[in-house]
């Protein structure tokens, strides 16, 4: 419904568009007609700009329209169980792919996991009836299990629906992640794929169905369920049909009232054999469950146990390298006896475990103040991980000499610099209540105003328009008009710019030839209007003679402009969907791609105008010159995918206020590859919302550079023997 509105708007608003610039057009030529001969202006030349310009815009809005008018009422063509097969295996190979790569770089089993038991909760007001939740006895006892034997467990439950609960940093989403990769290791055909989710993107009111807000996430995280041979409509079938299992990650991350809404949504929207993963922190849920009343139908809820003193220290111990700091047995020995609560505590959580392991272990520093705050408070020694997260990560996980790496940085950047970046993304998310979680660098441009912006790209574009037509007609009068109307409508679209989402360009001929007949048939019609439109203005120009040539280059030049500049521009432009358009990067090099096509789509339409104005007898350099300018600012302008431009606009004002870097896209990839992002389909995230939590709340001081150490030859990706 909301898709075929926005179509049927746009498309009475290009015929509108159209109307306006043919009207133009007739008062550009009039205008011309008149002016004194000395001025330098020709009727031809001004007769053969603004009537191509009509001409195009005109043929352009109704062929939108008629486009809209013929579909409104077709009819799509059903999947078939192959096309629904295929895509299955498609969304498995990205989500095995997406999150393999996570684990690595987490080191999620490295050198094992962690060992960190989960149980089924005691709390039975959190949990739906026994008997409902499994056959015989509750799944999940309170056992030290492998990630294998959880998903046996979960594949016994009747419904296949678990929350996993837990305090902050205690592993929830480390054990979702584990069991998505266990999930697709060993699914069936029949199976659903899981697909892990943020929680904090599902906006209810907005999608008040979980099928809803999964098809669109499915959409534009994983684009290629609408490549070529799915179908448009492949997202939503799979979700209709209950082949996705949606892995919900941080409701906790939600408000209050957000999070039970979330939770009645949820119960109304499963049906019988719908699966889903839920993780949440324990009080939250809680929370949420008395509020409504009611625990999540049909779902097992576990909950995990503190690792033992012993535990943690016998796991911090195997990722010790062979010969460790002299401190080490000591700091062992006192966590094993209990004499350092604080320590205790804050690796009884796979978060402490990890933050220990980053910021003294792999580093190779001294792990004296283990001790000194192992003895004090555990929120001190908390805060002073994450003080020392960032320079540990930047010391061991330097650029890489040769080919890049994957798990290692491309551009070295000083502990400081990470720590400001890193901050000025937290605040902004910290300020976002309806997307709190994730970074989409197509965003970025949403940070501050794009007024100044806009205005300058306006004035640059309309100077430039000034200055063609100027050469052109040699007429200050002329020139000026030109230029502020230029001026005018970029304002008007590049406005639109800073909310769009990205776009590509996709070249596949293999099933889509059919699609080109239309564009050639719709250039068609644009060339006779062109046609009729020169025809009419030259005899309006008291000109008739010069009818049939200039109906002639009119309409030649209105089906090439039409045909190369906006069908097969708008052919190949699609918004995100190709299978290699699955990351951050990969959709930021897509749309930039698609920006150069454009570019280059328009200079060829300049090229066809210049040989045009050549025959009209303009000379050859101002010819050139004019055509090259209109067709790449026509590139520039045209299409509805600019995320790329907006981002080149917005990045050098983040830069000049020290916000972020000008290469923010190599800076976000390599925090990334540090570790202290995470990817989510096409956004980043902060691996730990803890972390995110204390850059923007200010707890934090001054990051300082440990001492460095030599790499030694056994140094893997991750640091230390690969460890991290």
């Amino acid at each position: 419904m909301g898709a075929r509105y926005w179509q049927n708007r746009q498309a009475k608003m290009s015929v509108v568009l159209g109307v306006l610039l043919l009207a133009l057009a007739t008062m550009i030529l009039t205008v011309a007609t008149r002016l004194p001969k000395d001025w330098g202006i020709t009727a031809g030349s001004a007769q053969i700009i603004a009537a191509v310009t009509g001409a195009i815009g005109l043929g352009n809005g109704l062929v939108q329209f008629l486009t809209w008018w013929r579909k409104r009422g077709a009819a799509t063509a059903a999947p078939t169980s192959a096309d629904v097969a295929t895509a299955k295996d498609v969304l498995s190979g990205l989500v095995t792919q997406q999150w393999r790569d996570e684990t690595v770089l987490r080191s999620l089993c490295d050198p094992e996991p962690m060992p960190l038991p989960w149980h089924s909760t005691e709390r039975r007001e959190l949990a739906d009836r026994p008997e409902i939740i499994a056959k015989g006895t509750v799944a999940f006892p309170g056992l030290d299990v492998h990630i294998a034997d959880m998903a046996r467990n979960f594949r016994a439950l009747r419904c296949r629906r678990l929350v996993i609960l837990g305090g902050p940093g205690t592993g929830k989403t480390t054990l979702a992640v584990q069991l998505v990769l266990e999930l697709l290791r060993t699914r069936e055909p029949e199976e659903p794929v899981p697909v892990l989710l943020s929680a904090a993107r599902w906006d209810d009111r907005l999608y008040g169905r979980l099928q809803d807000w999964l098809a669109a996430s499915l959409a534009l995280d994983y684009p290629a369920l609408r490549a070529e041979g799915l179908g448009t409509d492949m997202p939503e079938t799979l979700v209709a049909r209950g082949e996705v299992l949606p892995v919900i990650d941080g409701l906790d991350e939600l408000p209050d009232t957000a999070r039970a809404d979330m939770l009645t949504a949820l119960n109304r929207s499963l049906y019988e054999t719908d699966q889903l993963i839920l993780t949440c922190r324990t009080d939250q849920f809680a929370e949420s469950v008395e509020e409504i009343g009611d625990a999540l139908t049909a779902a097992a809820v576990i909950e995990p146990q503190p690792m033992s003193p012993a535990a943690s220290a016998d796991y911090l111990e195997a990722c010790l390298p062979p010969v460790p700091h002299s401190v080490w047995p000591q700091v062992l020995e006192e966590l094993r006896k209990g004499a350092v609560p604080a320590l205790s505590e804050v690796t009884s959580t796979s978060l402490g475990l990890w933050l220990v392991r980053a910021t003294y272990i792999a580093p190779r520093v001294d792990p004296t103040p283990l001790l000194a705050l192992g003895r004090g408070s555990a929120a001190t020694l908390h805060d002073h991980l994450c003080d020392q997260l960032i320079p540990a990560l930047v010391s061991t996980r330097t650029p890489a000499e040769g080919p890049p790496q994957p798990f290692r940085p491309q551009h070295a950047w000083t502990p400081e610099q990470v720590d400001r970046w890193l901050t000025y993304l937290s605040r902004q998310l910290e300020r976002n209540e309806e997307d709190p979680r994730d970074v989409a660098w197509w965003h970025l441009a949403r940070y501050t105003s794009s007024r100044t912006v806009r205005f300058g790209a306006a004035a640059v574009i309309g100077v430039v328009v000034g200055l063609a037509f100027g050469l052109l007609t040699k007429s200050l009068f002329f020139s000026a008009m030109a230029g502020l109307f230029s001026a005018l409508v970029a304002e008007t679209l590049i406005g639109s710019w800073f909310t769009e989402s990205p776009g590509h360009a996709d070249f596949h001929l293999r099933g889509r030839l059919a699609e080109l007949l239309p564009a050639l048939r719709d250039g068609l019609i644009v060339g006779a209007l062109g046609a009729i439109v020169g025809w009419l203005m030259a005899y309006a120009s008291g000109k008739p003679v010069f009818a049939l040539r200039s109906s002639v280059q009119i309409g030649l030049l209105s089906f090439v402009g039409f045909v190369a500049l906006l069908s097969l521009i708008r052919w190949v432009e699609s918004p995100t969907a190709d299978l290699t358009a699955r990351s951050p990067r990969s959709t930021w090099q897509a749309d930039r791609n698609l920006t150069a096509i454009r570019i280059i789509g328009g200079l060829v339409v300049g090229l066809a105008t210049a040989g045009v104005l050549l025959y009209s007898g303009i000379p050859p350099d101002m010819s050139i010159l004019v055509g090259l300018v209109l067709g790449l600012l026509f590139g520039l302008v045209l299409g509805r995918h600019h995320a790329w431009l907006a981002y080149k606009l917005t990045i050098p004002r983040l830069a000049t206020r020290g916000s972020l870097p000008l290469r923010a896209m190599d800076f976000l990839d390599d925090a990334h590859r540090l570790g202290l992002l995470r990817t989510e389909g096409p956004y980043y995230q902060f691996r730990h919302v803890e972390l995110q939590q204390h850059l923007a709340n200010g707890r934090h001081v001054a990051p300082v550079t440990p001492p460095a150490r030599a790499p030694s030859h056994r140094d893997g990706p991750g640091g230390q023997d690969g460890r991290t």
